[in-house]
């Protein structure tokens, strides 16, 4: 899904992604995926912006109902949920996917690890936290957020651990670019996502569900990238409706998983990673200039 939502009207944007689930559901779907900030979008600085993430578990519940009723498991993109800090007693922002089951149980979840530079001085990354696999009904998910795309080593460490899907939602913009890049390419950020997705789909023999926030063309949301997308190994990007575009909609796409074990048949990436012997490591020591 890449649905195209209103800044800070958290229940407007709730009602409008309940709608798009309920519709996957009928149109037969078994996961249904949501972009990254689609309740609120980003707009740390707006004053308003801490309170409704407060309200983080009211609509991380609405969405547990949701599941349960339409019998259909949800990865409600991403919900900034606010905390207070053990210590300072200060608010702390923490960005969120959650993996919910469609009996409404919270299977697994994921705190975004590798933060856009812009979000550094709002949100609180997971650190050192390793990355898990969430065991599910569509077999074994690694969770994901948008800049984590970037990181090779965060699919290293969830395929390694068994994943076979790998879900990414995401708030991805063409302007994220820096000025020098769009002045020799204004769509930089979409090769960027178009090349990059591909390629963790072969070197990981994964599945990967890329889903991105979109906007109307010709709006103050034109510069979003969209493109959401599932991509596998073999093909690359299905999603007729979504893969190639910017604009609100939604894909649902019969995702057969013979393509994954194919490619692991043919490449054997995971194999190579099982093996004792295995010669490199994601292991950087401190004092190391990179």
């Amino acid at each position: 899904m890449a649905p195209k939502y209103k800044p800070m009207r958290i229940e407007a944007n709730y009602a409008k992604a309940a709608q798009f689930i309920k519709s996957a559901a009928e149109g037969g779907a078994q996961l249904a995926v949501l972009p990254e900030y689609h309740l609120t979008n980003w707009l740390p600085d707006d004053p308003k912006f801490s309170d409704l993430c407060g309200q983080w578990e009211i609509y991380l519940n609405k969405y547990r109902a949701l599941a349960k009723e339409h019998n259909i498991c949800i990865v409600p993109g991403t919900i900034v949920e606010r905390h207070e800090d053990a210590k300072t007693k200060e608010p702390v922002l923490i960005n969120v996917a959650y993996f919910i089951g469609n009996n409404g149980e919270i299977l697994g979840q994921y705190q975004k690890k590798n933060l856009w530079h812009p979000e550094r001085p709002h949100l609180t990354s997971s650190l050192h936290d390793p990355h898990e696999v969430i065991q599910t009904p569509i077999g074994p998910v690694g969770l994901l957020i948008c800049w984590d795309l970037a990181f090779p080593e965060a699919f290293r460490e969830l395929i390694t651990g068994g994943a076979k899907i790998i879900i990414i939602p995401t708030f991805w913009t063409l302007s994220d670019c820096s000025a020098y890049g769009l002045s020799v390419n204004p769509r930089a950020e979409a090769l960027f996502l178009e090349s990059t997705i591909t390629a963790r789909t072969f070197e990981n023999t994964c599945a990967v569900v890329f889903v991105n926030a979109g906007g109307a063309v010709g709006s103050s949301n034109s510069n979003y990238a969209g493109l959401s997308r599932v991509a596998v190994p073999f093909i690359g990007a299905l999603g007729d409706e979504t893969k190639d575009s910017s604009e609100e909609g939604m894909s649902i796409v019969d995702l057969d998983m013979r393509h994954v074990e194919e490619a692991e048949a043919n490449y054997k990436v995971r194999e190579d990673l099982a093996r004792e012997d295995w010669y490199y490591t994601y292991r950087h020591a401190k004092q190391e200039k990179l």
